[in-house]
């Protein structure tokens, strides 16, 4: 019995002994296989060159940069690189993860060397904090390590971050995180007035120091859904700010998160920045400007995390408007007239009254690991080749090969009639439409990164209740009607007075902890959630 079972089996272990007998060096013990050219005998092939950058790009902006940039660098070096692009997010995610990383790294070099003594949370609060250096309070180990930071080649593996506004990357240049790039050094006619001027419209479009250059021009708009907005109450389309706030848009607007997109972030500073300058009062405007937001946020239908997604949820009719950058609003404008046969429903405006213009830009991070081909990069994008590449259509001489990007050039000369048939939106030039807005960095910059977690704690969190109360006073006939409860509505943490104090201390800069910070927070959030229901009540009960 066992021998036919064994007879009965050699085919299986045959069939099964075969792959062994074919492998590589089967039977032949000194028989190894080459695993690399070098091994064969061949010479190695030419390493490619690698540039690693961080970015909330999307993703045919990241396939346009390469392609061009691959070309060009061969051109002009006579090498092959790739480009590594690294996405953990948002800008606020960006920021965040360049900041946890340099602070991972630079303990890392200091405790490496035992004469620079403990790491301790002193240390780590102070090395990447640029009022260390002027600090009467600061420790001499705080200052001591401000400095070596400063001298260090300390990098996080990243050589650039390419886009997220001007502010985010001011605030890591003077950290420390961004060093100069030399377009200065390498080419100063590019920063000359008549091409690059340094700022416009109140904003800067580089930094004197070399530490971000802006690439290309952003300016904020409203977008909408024709059809959609013919729905309403009122089918006129929205044209202004306050339009977005009116009863009549209730449950039909769609948002990006402030806290986690710093281009919203931004569109809701400049709505602050023009209520300020009707009101003719930083202090009043700052109250009307916050609860013209409260008003939008009561509309929202839905809230996405990335501004890139508010056009797109407008063109297919899940929202009737929302707030847009240039570039996507533009761009979802001419794929709706494509698709249903230059008769669009889609459309992108900018707001009357004028709207801010700010840079889009780029930055070499400290401890850049090919910091030569990363300065190559920034030439590029300020070359004539890489703003074409933004600005131009697809086929068209120097622009992109399969993704119109429609990005507004910061250079001055690709405006000219000369490039106006290649052009997207030949029409369209931000130097022009900004014109009548003018941005004062006094007025609310400083409060830039106060104004995300305030809107946070007072339209996100409490959303729910916020939008009962603004729904409750719509039913009663609006804020005229029931003016005791839109008082309870429009009322906000502190005034503009208070502003100073309160990013102070979110900062750490008051003598607060963390835990006491975040219960700060949570006291902005509960009285907000208080007003709201107050409002709800005062508003049913018709006062």
């Amino acid at each position: 019995m066992i021998r036919k079972m064994l007879l009965a089996a050699l085919p299986v272990l045959a069939l099964l002994a075969i792959p062994l007998l074919l492998r590589p060096g089967a039977g032949s013990p000194s028989a190894v296989v080459p695993e690399t050219e070098a091994e064969k005998g061949n010479p190695p092939a030419e390493e490619v060159e690698k540039l690693v950058i961080i970015s909330a790009h999307n993703e045919s902006i990241r396939y346009e940069y390469e392609q061009a940039f691959r070309r060009y660098y061969r051109e002009k070096f006579g090498r092959e690189i790739e480009l590594d692009f690294r996405s953990p997010g948002g800008t606020s995610d960006i920021v965040r993860y360049i900041a946890d990383r340099f602070e991972a790294e630079f303990r890392r070099y200091f405790e490496s060397d035992p004469a620079n003594g403990e790491w301790t949370d002193e240390i780590a609060a102070a090395f990447a904090n640029p009022r260390t250096d002027t600090d009467p309070d600061a420790s001499p180990a705080a200052k001591r390590a401000r400095a070596l930071f400063l001298a260090s080649e300390v990098g996080i593996g990243i050589d650039l971050m390419a886009g997220g506004g001007t502010f985010d990357m001011a605030r890591q240049a003077a950290r420390g995180y961004a060093v100069d790039g030399g377009v200065k050094e390498r080419h100063p006619e590019l920063l000359s007035p008549e091409l690059i001027p340094p700022q416009f419209g109140g904003d800067n479009l580089y930094d004197p120091q070399g530490r971000y250059y802006g690439v290309v021009l952003s300016t904020f708009g409203i977008c909408y859904n024709r059809d959609r907005v013919a729905e309403l109450s009122d089918p006129t389309p929205p044209a202004t700010w306050r339009d977005l706030g009116q009863a009549r848009f209730f449950n039909t607007l769609v948002l990006a998160d402030p806290s986690k997109s710093g281009s919203a972030n931004k569109c809701f500073e400049i709505i602050i920045q023009q209520c300020m300058a009707e009101a003719g009062s930083p202090e009043k405007g700052w109250e009307n400007g916050l609860n013209l937001i409260k008003q939008i946020f009561g509309n929202a239908r839905n809230l996405t995390d990335a501004a890139g997604k508010v056009p797109h949820d407008v063109a297919t009719g899940n929202a009737a408007a929302g707030m847009a950058i240039d570039t996507y609003g533009f761009t979802e404008q001419e794929w709706n007239a494509l698709q249903f046969d230059d008769k669009p429903h889609f459309f992108y405006v900018a707001p009357k009254g004028g709207t801010a213009v700010s840079a889009d830009p780029v930055q070499l991070l400290r401890g850049a690991p090919n910091r030569p081909a990363a300065q190559a990069f920034i030439d590029f994008l300020l070359s004539p080749e890489g703003q074409k590449l933004h600005a131009f259509k697809v086929g068209t001489p120097g622009g992109p090969r399969k993704h119109a990007l429609r990005r507004p050039p910061i250079r001055r000369d690709l405006y000219q009639e000369t490039y106006r048939e290649f052009r997207s939106d030949p029409d369209y030039n931000p130097y022009e439409s900004g014109a009548s807005f003018t941005y004062r960095p006094a007025w609310t910059a400083p409060y830039y990164s106060l104004l995300r977690i305030l809107l946070r704690c007072i339209a996100l969190e409490p959303q729910p209740e916020l939008q009962a109360a603004w729904k409750a006073i719509i039913e009663a006939g609006g804020p005229e009607k029931v003016p005791q409860a839109y008082a309870a509505f429009c009322r906000l943490p502190f005034p503009y007075s208070g502003a100073a104090e309160a990013a102070a201390a979110l900062r750490g800069e008051s003598g607060l902890s963390a835990v006491e910070v975040a219960a700060l927070c949570r006291k902005w959030s509960d009285q907000a959630r208080h007003n709201y229901l107050e409002a709800a009540r005062l508003a049913r009960e018709g006062k």
